[in-house]
């Protein structure tokens, strides 16, 4: 049986809407004034944002990533949903640029304690023969030690170093795409979309047709056709026989 997807489509907006929003745009760059900027403040949370979906576990704390991204919020001053979205990415990118510090120490930590031991000192005879050696120059060198380590047994460091360049290039993405959405004031809308609009963009996105429709019927049961003759498999065959001639069944 094969099926076909129906996506659901938005609307174009209309010649009138457009010149409405141009026109409101060419008199706007962003909210001013204190109300402005609260309503502005509440287009993160038109489209269900939470903290708590983007914190690790015992690791960051919710609070703070919230005062991050309110912090975004009041640096970029989105205007819209779609900036509003640009800027929780920035704040998003943010936060892993400081889970790839959090694993670097955690990493760094490790190397350190791979070889660190209170009973031992990991230099030479011939390295502290007439010098004082700091407890700090010892740690650096039981870090070198287990980062050897690390390096020969296992990809850990490497694939640290491709994750932070990777939130390192994401962070800057987010930015340059808020600024593309930015210029883009003249065409976009500079207020959050009502709630009206969310539940006309939502039966939009759910139409109560069903998106996968056959596009050829099932065949039909061989028991819907009385003409059509039914196959018995020999097993069934014996025992129908013995039902309809009690008579004729074999002694046992």
């Amino acid at each position: 049986m094969l099926f076909h997807c129906r996506m659901p489509t938005n609307p174009p907006l209309s010649e009138k809407r457009l010149a409405a929003n141009r026109a409101n745009a060419a008199h706007s760059t962003g909210p001013r004034t204190a109300e402005g900027k609260a309503r502005s403040a509440q287009n993160s949370r038109k489209h269900g944002f939470a903290a708590s979906k983007f914190c690790a576990v015992r690791l960051e704390d919710c609070n703070d990533f919230a005062i991050l991204h309110a912090k975004a919020i009041a640096t970029y001053q989105p205007v819209n949903d779609q900036e509003a979205i640009a800027v929780e990415r920035i704040a998003l990118t943010q936060q892993s640029l400081y889970r790839c510090a959090a694993l670097e120490a955690g990493l760094t930590t490790a190397a350190i304690n791979e070889t660190l031991s209170p009973y031992a000192n990991l230099l030479t005879d011939t390295m502290t023969g007439g010098i004082q050696v700091t407890v700090d120059q010892n740690h650096a060198l039981a870090f070198a030690m287990g980062f050897d380590r690390q390096v020969h047994r296992s990809d850990a460091w490497k694939c640290f170093l491709r994750y932070s360049a990777q939130s390192e290039r994401l962070y800057r993405r987010a930015i340059e795409e808020f600024e593309r959405l930015k210029a883009q004031r003249n065409e976009l809308p500079n207020e959050a979309t009502s709630d009206a609009e969310l539940e006309e963009i939502a039966s939009l996105a759910n139409p109560q047709t069903p998106f996968f429709e056959p596009t050829e019927p099932p065949p039909d049961s061989p028991d819907d056709d009385p003409t059509r003759a039914r196959t018995i498999p020999l097993h069934l065959l014996h025992l129908r026989n013995r039902g309809s001639n009690p008579g004729n069944s074999p002694p046992r």
